[in-house]
């Protein structure tokens, strides 16, 4: 198994002046179990290199069993620090692709079109697509095979207007990742804010916060395992 792991690589929230990137605990939830589940993991950003780490995720009221692992492993955070470019990856001998959140990719996954072909490459292969929690911004302007949004008629989650509201950044996000996957015909579903929630809908996985994160790897894990 192997799998590919597209990371962000904006570092701006907004206006605000303030930092932003991946989630440390959505990269490195999934990136254990599917490590430990016997899966080549493979690393890549639109930039390439060292992607952004949003601050918060590295406060100490942020961390979980999973990021304490990551610090202290210098062979994941070498291999972090030098991930391919995007526009460099094939879709080719990878048997999924994986989106960890964190607010960063809201600007620069939904039209990185090195991404939407990747992740068209993955659904006509019948691969899995795997996102969690704002990284389903980078599928709500794919296509599947037929030129529809990927996401119609698809049971999806995603970040919530509630938990975009708790975090206060409504009005500084481009948009607002529930609303825009029913905009474009998802099956929209959540869970109570900040708990686990995830949905599948045959090879496309999503989940709706960084809770999520591990039960999203879980379900694509299995899903290559029963593939043999």
């Amino acid at each position: 198994m192997k799998i590919l792991i597209v990371l962000t690589s904006h570092d701006r929230l907004g206006d605000t002046g303030k930092k932003t990137g991946f989630w440390l605990e959505e990269f490195a939830a999934p990136y254990y179990v599917l490590k430990d589940g016997g899966a080549e993991v493979v690393l890549a950003s639109p930039l390439g290199g060292q992607p952004p780490l949003d601050p918060k995720s590295d406060a100490p009221d942020a961390q979980t069993d999973a990021t304490r692992r990551f610090k202290a492993d210098a062979e994941a955070q070498q291999q972090l620090a030098a991930t391919l470019q995007l526009g460099a990856v094939s879709a080719d001998g990878f048997d999924a692709i994986f989106y960890p959140g964190g607010h960063g990719p809201m600007w620069d996954m939904p039209d990185n079109m090195d991404s939407l072909a990747l992740i068209a490459a993955f659904v006509q292969a019948d691969k899995p697509v795997a996102a969690v929690c704002h990284a389903p911004a980078a599928l709500v302007n794919a296509r599947d095979k037929d030129g529809e949004y990927l996401v119609k008629g698809k049971r999806v989650t995603g970040f919530t207007n509630g938990e975009e509201a708790g975090v206060q950044l409504t009005d500084v996000v481009p948009f607002l990742l529930e609303d825009r996957l029913r905009e474009r015909g998802g099956l929209y579903a959540k869970g109570p804010d900040w708990k686990p929630f995830v949905q599948v809908d045959g090879t496309l996985i999503t989940g709706q916060n960084p809770a999520s994160s591990e039960a999203v790897a879980e379900e694509l894990l299995r899903q290559l395992k029963a593939r043999g």
